[in-house]
This record gives C-alpha cells, structure tokens and sequence, in this order.
C-alpha cells in the first residue's frame, strides 16, 4: 500500500509503501468515557463509491486482497471481535488465529448454531437482547475487557454502536466500483447526529482507498 496522507506523519514520508501493520498495528488510547473503563472500539467496514457496504448480499464483491490484509492485520492487534449473527454466518466466522481473541455474536434472535467451530473452540459467545428487548452495548464493550475491540458490522450493528456513542475510530476501504441498488450503508437505522473525526491516513492500491479515522 501507498501512503498519500499521514496524520502529522506518523507513518513517515507521503508516497512510500507501507506494511499493513506498520499502517493499523499502532498504539490506541483508552478512551476517556464518563460511563467507565473500556477497550478503544474500532469500526472496519469496505463500501463501494457510492455507499453500498453488501453486493448480492456479501461485501467480498466489494474487497480486494489487500482491504483483507487491513481485516487481518487489524485483527492481529484485536482482543475482541464484536459481530452481528447474520454477518459471522454469511462470511463464515470459524476459531479465531490469534490467541486467547474472544468473538461476541450479537443476535436479536438468539437463533445462532451454537455447534461450530467458533463457538465449540470457546472463543465465540453470544450477545442477545434483556428481558426488555435492548441491548446495553455499554456494558458488552465494558465486560469484554482489553484494549481493543474490532467492530465487524453489519450496518444495523454498527449504528447501534454509533448510537450508543462506542465508536472511537473507523477504518474505511473505498473499493473503486459503483454498485447501485439498495443495500445498506455503513450505519443504516442510526440516529441523525454529527460527530467529528479525524483523519489519520490515506493509503492506496490498485484504486482502492484505505481511509483511518479516528476521534480527536
């Protein structure tokens, strides 16, 4: 990957390449939550130019080798994935390779085939709704610990989260393709409200854009 663009140029000088580590494997704060301690939560998500997260129901149209090698290398540093049920059965979630990395399944249902190897290997648990139908996703982050915490999508997980003011970083790949159709954006069903972030790079390849953003 190319960088065209540094957040006072932390990765070094503008146009040379860099590793994927080098570029999402950095030291993340804590965040500063009046609610209490909890992991830095980073969104990472691929949409096409014109928005659309999912093409025929999946997002892998939309990808590239190098956008998985951001996924991974983002999950190297993660200590915990946070994913909806329907989008860890669509991309096949199996046993995590990184070490002692929890996988939290959020489902409204509670229909999620506990006899695969995500959820036999113990890494894999379930997040449902309370009696009252909610979920305290304050209280999800919170209790899953760490430092880091990987936000996986779908979009009605990630506007959940945004609602709930858990974001703290989103790493966007802008896949070089026009979709069209009505598939979900990044963060469909949130609540209307503006929040700033900051642009901390911009890499390139094969005309893909590989964007990081984060609070601050």
């Amino acid at each position: 990957m190319k960088l065209l663009y540094s957040y006072h140029d932390f990765l070094g000088s503008v146009g040379r390449e860099v590793t994927h580590d080098e570029a999402y494997g950095v030291d993340r704060p804590s965040p500063n939550d009046p609610r209490g301690p909890r992991p830095w939560v980073g969104m990472c998500m691929v949409a096409s130019i014109d928005g659309s997260t999912i093409v025929a129901g999946n997002s892998r149209p939309l990808s590239s080798p190098t956008d998985q090698g951001v996924l991974l290398a983002l999950r190297r540093v993660a200590d915990t994935v946070l994913v909806g049920a329907e989008t860890a059965r669509v991309d096949g979630y199996g046993k995590p390779s990184k070490e002692g990395q929890r996988v939290a399944i959020v489902s409204r249902s509670g229909r999620v085939d506990m006899t695969t190897p995500l959820f036999t290997s113990g890494a894999g648990y379930l997040v449902s709704p309370d009696a009252n139908g909610t979920v305290d996703f304050f209280s999800v982050v919170s209790a899953a610990g760490g430092r880091f915490l990987q936000l996986e999508g779908g979009a009605r997980l990630n506007a959940a989260m945004v609602d709930a003011d858990l974001v703290d970083e989103i790493n966007l790949t802008i896949s070089p393709n026009v979709a069209g159709g009505d598939a979900p954006r990044l963060t469909n069903g949130a609540q209307e409200r503006m929040r700033r972030f900051t642009l901390r790079h911009v890499l390139e390849d094969d005309g893909f854009l590989f964007l990081r953003y984060a609070r601050g």
